[in-house]
């Protein structure tokens, strides 16, 4: 009888070290701008919304978070940041795409680029060398600017680049989380006042004598509502890596 019982213990073990070693662990990389970035301490409470993504996953899954303040699909490119997310990618990864913000800054050549011209072959770029790396791309619409216009419903300040995105997504066959889509109706049910605490608004201090009144970027608060819309959006898709949320 005890030799049954240590047998069957055994065979137990043995299926639980199978069903967890099946749990095979996977990196998340985030490609972007400055909504995404992570931040210093000395612009706390400012927080790029991928700064907190890994509170949405379990211990399986890690954020490398390789957004950059100021970057454009050109420039994460041109200066070399793509390359080094490239040379780090491992067949079940993914990563997370958005662009947009700096794209359209027309007075910095450096950055520019049409939305159906080279931001389009841009993503597609990021799409196609993802996928040689045997890793899974995600892209994403641009999360809003906050602006209101004077009947009360946000003002659009990005024209076609989420059109852009979005086309991409359908060519190549891509999954999308359209965040300016998300983050327009969460922002226009919070109102004009009530959004200011989402994103950077802060009374003055050492640093900032005059405060800040920054529309682009969020505040901690904002970062984490904007991370759990994306991932409720991931697992309503009913996207692969959803299945590790928390």
């Amino acid at each position: 009888m005890m030799k049954k019982l240590i047998t069957v213990s055994l065979l137990l073990l043995t299926v639980l070290g199978a069903c967890k070693t099946e749990k095979k662990s996977f990196s998340i990389y985030a490609v972007g701008d400055s909504t995404m970035a992570n931040k210093k301490a000395e612009v706390y409470p400012e927080t790029g919304w991928c700064m907190v993504l890994d509170e949405f996953f379990d211990e399986s899954v890690t954020v490398r978070n390789h957004a950059v303040n100021g970057r454009s699909s050109k420039s994460f490119i041109d200066q070399g940041k793509w390359q080094t997310v490239l040379d780090s990618l491992q067949p079940g990864d993914y990563v997370f795409i958005q662009f947009g913000h700096n794209d359209q800054k027309i007075k910095s050549p450096d950055r520019y680029t049409e939305p159906f011209g080279e931001y389009t072959k841009n993503l597609e770029k990021y799409v196609l060398e993802t996928r040689e790396k045997g890793a899974t791309p995600i892209l994403f619409t641009s999360i809003i600017r906050r602006h209101f216009g004077e009947d009360g419903k946000l003002v659009d300040t990005h024209g076609d680049y989420p059109v852009a995105t979005k086309q991409v997504a359908e060519k190549l066959n891509v999954p999308l989380i359209d965040l300016q889509q998300i983050t327009e109706k969460w922002v226009n049910e919070l109102g004009d006042e009530a959004s200011k605490k989402m994103w950077l608004w802060t009374e003055p201090t050492e640093k900032f004598p005059e405060g800040r009144q920054d529309d682009t970027h969020l505040r901690v608060e904002g970062a984490k509502e904007i991370a759990r819309l994306a991932m409720e959006n991931a697992k309503e898709q009913n996207l692969p890596f959803a299945i590790r949320l928390n």
